[in-house]
């Protein structure tokens, strides 16, 4: 009578158990199982249910540890070596997962389940393989795509989660990487791969002293851990080099700022955010070494780390400006502009646009051979040594294309000395403003131009005063 008693009480609470299990309240399920075990601690079935209902709470590994004791107590436990494969599966271990389903087979030759469970066993190992593959070839989308068909079998699998989280940090997805990490240290504080993968995110976003912290706490949970002490090392060694290099620039050492972010950018070509920012650093300093065609194709290669860098297009759009490259300034400030409409950007473009429009002009100053700056004095000599040495008579006795290029040349000496001489004139010039659309009177002779600024009824003759002409040219060419 106490034997069936004691035996009526825990299968009275397993009855129970299914009651709640049927109604999907897993919980008050998993109670009364553990009640039973707790009474009947060698009944495999008992294992058995709650490892089901363990399963049902999404609390995979103690469902292994369950469906493991109910096969150790009943071998022939078909349920039981299911459920231990499934719990397998859904952690990532297809090796384990298979022996389990093959364990069904030779129970139960005829299992369609256990059918099924094999075919999505082994597409999990093939994706692992093809992942490992694919890691070693950097190619990281590959692997994130591997990493979601394992994952529908494998949805417990904290090491596959891993994997992809690296590999879209790796990829600039670092949002995405966040939350994956994120998913997996509100479940294990103590992984060690996800406080990685949080480090490696803030590493690749330029936040690195947060990043060497994660990469610490890491370490510290996983001491043998490669990836976190090579990433902590390059961090540190990184933010130092950086560092110097700034401390540097600060202090007018421009060259030894250019070598110190040069080596900087030979630590780490993964960190894509930092390396634009050091490009961009480095032709910061090219500009002030007047670097500027390096300078320029630093920027270059900081925008093609990161598109959306503003700081770098307004830097090669200064040095482009610098170097005379018009267009490709207005584009690159046509750019900013897009993306930031501030006043400021605002008149960049607008100065560029000016500028270009200006260098599509004859160039006066360029024609006359002075600076911009050039006072009244310096024009009139420029234009004495230029009007003697392209006058047509100076080159009476050469080929018909030369005399033609010649009074080509004599006359925009006159045009560019009828401007510049012309202080209303000059400065309608200057501030970009065509000439000829402004009713300004730009109608003129060279020889008259010529003949009124050396004197004289007939003007100066080379014809009649060859030898004068050239000692006087010599004069102002010394002069």
């Amino acid at each position: 009578f106490l034997f069936a008693f004691a035996f009526a009480f825990p299968e009275g609470f397993k009855e129970q158990g299914n009651v709640y299990y049927v109604k999907k309240d897993y919980a008050e399920a998993f109670n009364f199982y553990t009640k039973a075990i707790d009474l009947c601690p060698k009944n495999a079935s008992y294992y058995g249910n709650r490892a089901a209902t363990l399963m049902m709470l999404s609390r995979y590994r103690e469902a292994l540890e369950d469906s493991q004791q109910a096969v150790r107590l009943d071998d022939t436990f078909m349920k039981g070596h299911m459920r231990e494969g499934k719990c397998h599966l859904l952690l990532g271990n297809a090796m384990a997962a298979t022996r389990c389903f093959q364990k069904v087979q030779e129970l139960e030759p005829e299992s369609s389940q256990a059918q099924q469970e094999l075919k999505n066993a082994e597409s999990i190992l093939e994706f692992e393989r093809l992942a490992e593959i694919s890691f070693e070839k950097r190619d990281f989308r590959m692997v994130v795509f591997c990493m979601d068909r394992a994952l529908e079998s494998a949805s417990a699998c904290h090491r596959f989660k891993v994997l992809k989280a690296e590999c879209l940090a790796l990829l600039g997805r670092y949002p995405e990487a966040q939350s994956v990490a994120s998913d997996i240290l509100r479940m294990d504080s103590t992984n060690g791969d996800a406080l990685y993968v949080r480090g490696l995110c803030l590493y690749y976003e330029d936040c690195i002293d947060k990043a060497v912290q994660f990469f610490v706490q890491a370490l510290r949970m996983a001491p043998d851990h490669e990836k976190a002490r090579l990433a902590c090392r390059n961090a540190k060694a990184l933010k130092a080099k950086k560092e110097e290099g700034n401390k540097a620039f600060k202090e007018g050492s421009f060259e030894e700022a250019y070598d110190l972010y040069s080596e900087a950018l030979t630590i780490d070509p993964n960190n894509i955010k930092t390396n634009a920012k050091l490009y961009c650093n480095r032709a910061t300093v090219g500009s002030k070494l007047n670097k500027l065609e390096q300078a320029i194709e630093d920027c270059t290669k900081a925008i093609k780390l990161d598109e959306t860098y503003i700081k770098a297009y307004l830097r090669r759009a200064q040095c482009y400006m610098d170097t005379e490259q018009y267009e490709e300034a207005v584009r690159d400030y046509e750019k900013v502009y897009q993306t930031e409409k501030t006043k400021e950007h605002k008149n960049l473009l607008k100065n560029a646009q000016l500028e270009l429009k200006k260098s599509k002009r004859k160039d006066y100053y360029k024609v006359l051979g002075v600076d911009k700056n050039a006072t009244e004095d310096e024009i009139k000599k420029a234009y004495r040594k230029r009007a003697l040495m392209h006058h047509p008579d100076r080159h009476s006795g050469a080929s018909a294309e030369v005399q033609k290029e010649e009074e080509k040349k004599f006359k925009e000496v006159g045009e560019a000395f009828t401007v510049l001489s012309d202080p209303k004139k000059k400065s309608r010039y200057d501030s970009g403003h065509d000439l000829e659309d402004d009713d300004m009177n730009m109608d003129f002779d060279a020889n008259n131009i010529f003949k009124a600024f050396f004197g004289g009824p007939g003007g100066f003759s080379f014809e009649a005063n060859s030898c004068k002409a050239d000692l006087y040219l010599l004069l102002i060419i010394i002069c």
